[in-house]
C-alpha cells in the first residue's frame, strides 16, 4: 500500500494526467471544473501491475493555492513531479521541488506531460537538460524522467512501470502500534454521518476501536473503514483510509485535526525543531519572527525561538524552538515547512526533534543544545536515552513511544542499554521481568539517590526524634510522581539505603534517640501519666513541659496515645482501657459515654473522645446515645 503525491506548476496537467492513470477525476469541487484548475486536494487510486495499491493526491500548482499542496505531500511515499514540455520548469515547479526536497521524500518519477503538443524533439532535449540541472542538488537527482501525454495518450505504461520500480525501493510503513491519521477532509453523508480522510501513520485502526480527535479532544467509535472506496476491518498504515466515525459532529473536525486512540498522542504548543533555511531565503530568519507552520495536514501560526545564534542565514541549518498560537498534535522525526505569512513565501523545514519541550530553553545554553544534538542522532539508543534523559523517570513503553521504537527494535535497544549501564530499571531487574517497570537514566538515578539520601541527612539532624521525613514531604521536594517516587522508594530500600516507617522515611541506619537531658525531661512527663492515669495532661500541657519533638517522638514510638488533638493516655492505660470497654460491650452489648466515664473514675472530657476514637478505628459504633462493638452488628 502506498501513496504517491503529484507536484508542480499551475496548468502543467497533474490532474488530467491522474485521470488519465487512475481513470478517476481528482477534481472533485465545481469551482475547479469551471475554471479548469485544480485547488484543494484530490485523490484517486490505482492497481500497479505487482498487484500492490497506490493511492495518489493530487495537489494545486497555483501560488495561491501552495498552502492546500502542504496540507497533502505530508504522508507520501513518492512524488510525481509534472513538468509541461511545451513550457518547462516554472515558478511553482521549483517551489514545490524545494518543499519535496525539504520533507525528505526520496523517491519520485518526473512526468514530462503535453509531449503531443511539441514537435521539436531538440525541445524536448532541452527541456529534460532543464530539469536533470533542476534536480541536481536534490533527493530527486535521479528520478527517471517519463515523457507522456494524457490526451493522445502516451507514454503511460512507461510512468506506472517507472512509479512501480521507485517503490519497490522504498521503506514500508512501521506499525509501531500508536496510529495517527491526519485529517486532510472532513464530511458526512446522509445515514452514515461523519466520514474523515487522512493516510494513515505508525499504527493501524479497526472497526469498533474508541477513537478520539485531537487537539480537541472530541471522542467517538469507528463504524466503518475504507480504502479506496473499499471497506476493510482493519487499516494499515501508509494506507489512504476513509473512517466513518460515529458520536463526532463534522462541525467538530477540521483540517488538520488527528484522529487516533485515546492515551497515545498529546497535543503540543511548543517544538524543538532542527530546521533548514533556503539558500535562496532573501532575507535571514530572527529570532521571534512570526511565521506559518505546516506538519502533517495541519497549519499553525508560530513564534520562531533561535537557539545558539542571534538568527539563521540563508543556506544555515539550525535548531528552532517553536511557539504556537494553537495545539496541533507531532511526533518526533515528524517533517515539517515554515512560510512566511506576508509576503508569503517557502522559508525551508526540517525534522521536529522533540515535540514536547518541558519549557523555553534559554537559547544559549549548552546543555540543551547537546541534548537536541543526541534526540537528533540516528542511533535508537542514544534516541531513546535522550528521551528518558530529558522526560525522567518513564514507564517503558512511553520511553520507547518517544524513542519513535516499535516494540522488536524496542527490546534490542534496552539491552543495548542494560548493558552499557546507561539506564537503569525501576520496579524490576528488567523491564521484561516486571511490565511495569520504569526507566531511569544512570545519571538521574545517581542524583535522585544522592538528593534523597543528602534530604534525609538534613531533616534527621532537624529532627532528630522523629523517626524520618513525610513519605509526601520527600516526593514533593524530589519534584516526581507518585509512580516513580514510589518506584525510586522501593529500589532504595532494597538497596538498604532507607526504610520505610509508616508514612515516614529513614535513612537505613537512623535511630531516634533522645539526648540524657530530653529522656529525664520524658521519664518526668510519663511518669505524671502514670500518677494520674484516667486523666492525665492534655496535648498543650505535654508541649508546654517537654517540647513538641520530645512530645512527638513520645507518640512516634507508642509510649502515649492520641485519641484526639487534646486528649492524650499512657499506652498501658489506653490498651486497659480498650479491653474493659470490649469486656463490658461483650458482657451487657452496649455501653455509654457516662458508663465509661463511670468505669474509670474520669470525666467526660476524656471519656467522650476516648469513644469517638473508638468509633474512628472500627471499634465501636454509636446507635443513639451508646456504642456497640462494630462487628457485633
Amino acid at each position: 500500500m502506498w501513496v504517491v503525491g503529484t507536484a508542480g506548476h499551475v496548468d502543467h496537467g497533474k490532474s488530467t494526467l491522474v485521470k488519465a492513470l487512475t481513470g478517476i477525476d481528482p477534481d472533485r469541487l465545481r469551482e475547479e471544473k469551471e475554471r479548469q484548475m485544480t485547488i484543494d486536494l484530490g485523490f484517486a487510486w490505482l492497481t500497479l501491475p505487482n498487484g500492490e495499491q497506490l493511492g495518489i493526491v493530487d495537489v494545486p500548482g497555483h501560488r495561491d493555492f501552495i498552502e492546500n499542496m502542504l496540507a497533502g505531500v505530508g504522508g507520501i511515499d513518492a512524488a510525481l513531479l509534472v513538468i509541461a514540455a511545451d513550457e518547462g520548469v516554472m515558478p511553482q515547479t521549483r517551489e514545490h521541488l524545494a518543499i519535496l526536497d525539504l520533507l525528505q521524500i526520496e523517491h519520485g518519477v518526473v512526468a514530462l506531460t503535453k509531449c503531443d503538443l511539441v514537435e521539436d524533439e531538440e525541445w524536448l532535449a532541452l527541456v529534460a537538460d532543464d530539469v536533470r540541472v533542476l534536480l541536481r542538488n536534490t533527493r530527486l537527482a535521479h528520478a527517471p524522467l517519463v515523457r507522456v501525454s494524457a490526451t493522445e495518450p502516451r507514454g503511460l505504461d512507461e510512468l506506472v512501470e517507472a512509479l512501480m520500480e521507485v517503490l519497490a525501493h522504498a521503506t514500508p510503513r512501521t506499525d509501531l502500534g500508536r496510529p495517527r491519521l491526519p485529517i486532510d477532509r472532513a464530511f458526512s453523508i446522509t445515514g452514515f454521518g461523519t466520514i474523515v480522510t487522512g493516510t494513515l501513520l505508525d499504527g493501524h485502526l479497526e472497526v469498533g476501536q474508541e477513537v478520539v480527535i485531537l487537539p480537541r479532544g472530541a471522542r467517538g467509535r469507528i463504524r466503518s473503514l475504507q480504502t479506496h472506496k473499499h471497506k476493510v476491518e482493519r487499516a494499515v498504515p501508509g494506507s489512504r483510509t476513509a473512517v466513518n466515525v460515529s458520536g463526532v459532529e463534522v462541525g467538530a473536525i477540521e483540517r488538520g485535526d488527528v484522529l487516533t486512540l485515546p492515551g497515545i498522542y498529546e497535543p503540543t504548543k511548543m517544538l524543538d525543531v532542527r530546521f533548514r533555511l533556503l539558500a535562496d531565503a532573501d532575507r535571514p530568519l530572527r529570532h521571534f519572527q512570526e511565521v506559518k507552520l505546516f506538519l502533517g495536514a495541519a497549519q499553525r501560526l508560530a513564534h520562531v525561538r533561535v537557539l545558539g545564534a542571534e538568527e539563521l542565514r540563508p543556506g544555515e541549518e539550525g535548531w528552532l524552538q517553536l511557539v504556537l498560537q494553537e495545539p496541533l498534535v507531532a511526533a518526533g522525526q515528524d517533517r515539517f515547512i515554515l512560510r512566511r505569512p506576508s509576503p508569503s513565501a517557502t522559508l525551508g523545514g526540517g525534522a521536529v526533534v522533540d515535540p514536547h519541550p518541558p519549557r523555553r530553553h534559554r537559547r544559549f545554553d549548552p546543555a540543551v543544545l547537546e541534548r537536541l544534538e543526541r534526540m537528533q542522532s540516528g542511533d535508537p539508543l542514544e534516541r531513546l536515552l535522550s528521551a528518558v534523559m530529558h522526560s525522567g523517570p518513564l514507564p517503558v513503553r512511553e520511553a520507547l513511544r518517544r524513542a519513535r521504537l516499535d516494540d522488536q527494535e524496542g527490546g534490542e535497544v534496552l539491552q543495548r542499554a542494560q548493558a552499557t549501564g546507561r539506564l537503569r530499571f525501576l520496579g524490576g531487574d528488567t523491564p521484561k521481568a516486571v511490565p511495569g517497570a520504569l526507566l531511569i537514566s544512570a545519571p538521574m538515578w545517581d542524583d535522585l539517590a544522592s538528593k534523597a539520601e543528602t534530604l534525609l541527612q538534613d531533616y534527621h539532624i532537624r529532627f532528630p526524634l522523629r523517626p524520618g521525613m513525610p513519605r509526601e514531604e520527600l516526593r514533593s521536594r524530589l519534584g516526581l510522581d507518585s509512580e516513580p517516587f514510589n518506584a525510586l522508594l522501593a529500589e532504595l530500600e532494597r538497596q538498604g539505603m532507607l526504610r520505610r516507617e509508616g508514612s515516614a522515611v529513614a535513612l537505613a541506619e537512623f535511630e531516634a534517640a533522645l539526648d540524657e537531658q530530653s529522656q529525664g525531661q520524658a521519664q518526668a512527663l510519663l511518669q505524671e501519666f502514670a500518677r494520674n492515669p484516667y486523666a492525665p495532661p492534655s496535648a498543650k500541657q505535654c508541649i508546654e513541659k517537654v517540647g513538641e519533638e520530645v512530645f512527638r517522638h513520645l507518640l512516634d514510638k507508642g509510649d502515649l496515645i492520641a485519641v484526639s488533638g487534646e486528649v492524650v493516655f499512657a499506652r498501658q492505660t489506653y490498651e486497659g482501657m480498650l479491653e474493659a470497654i470490649k469486656a463490658r460491650l461483650h458482657e451487657r452489648g452496649e455501653i455509654s459515654v457516662a458508663e465509661v466515664r463511670d468505669m474509670f473514675q474520669t470525666s467526660r472530657k476524656y471519656a467522650l473522645p476516648l469513644m469517638e476514637h473508638l468509633d474512628r478505628i472500627g471499634v465501636t459504633v454509636r446507635v443513639g446515645d451508646v456504642r456497640r462493638l462494630r462487628d457485633a452488628g
